[in-house]
């Protein structure tokens, strides 16, 4: 059975949560802000960050994947944007689970561009500093972590883990 080591405890992430939320709210007001959550890793993050935003926002989705069943190196990027809001002249807040080598946010940040948005930003729970191959970092960040496979708070390993409400390195 794999044997997952905490990270970062629960407490931990809901401070640093409630602080991100305090900066984007300060940072926003008087914008029309629309939150982009990244599919599927991102759900937790985003719920929980949505409630700590202090300012009216709207709500919208985006696929994307590069991670699939037991892989633990990143393999081709699919992205969807089907179950995007009309965002053409709003601030987008991009927000996924982790900035791991950056390819996934970059890519969406290129494609949102022809809905001709107002300016788009990114935010992460967890980014892996080590492992960045493209120009871009996320705006906002709550924690730096080392190259080690994470799971929890959302983020997963062959669909388990999701559930567990801290982070923590998987020892396979």
């Amino acid at each position: 059975m794999d044997q997952v080591r905490v990270l970062i405890p629960q407490e931990t992430i809901s401070d640093a949560v409630q602080q991100l939320g305090r900066r984007i709210t300060e940072d926003y007001q008087g914008h029309n802000l629309t939150v982009l959550g990244v599919l599927t890793g991102s759900i937790v993050l985003v719920t929980d960050l949505m409630r700590q935003i202090a300012l009216p926002h709207q709500l919208g989705l985006v696929q994307a994947s590069s991670y699939r069943g037991t892989a633990t190196t990143p393999g081709e990027l699919t992205i969807n944007l089907d179950f995007l809001p009309d965002i053409r002249g709003r601030d987008i807040l991009l927000v996924d689970d982790i900035f791991d080598t950056g390819r996934t946010l970059s890519a969406i940040h290129a494609q949102l561009q022809q809905f001709q948005p107002r300016t788009v930003r990114s935010a992460v729970l967890l980014w892996k500093t080590a492992r960045r191959t493209v120009e871009a970092t996320p705006d906002y960040y709550c924690f730096e972590i080392p190259d080690e496979f994470v799971v929890g708070y959302g983020l997963d390993y062959n669909h388990q883990f999701r559930h567990l409400p801290y982070i923590g390195v998987l020892e396979l």
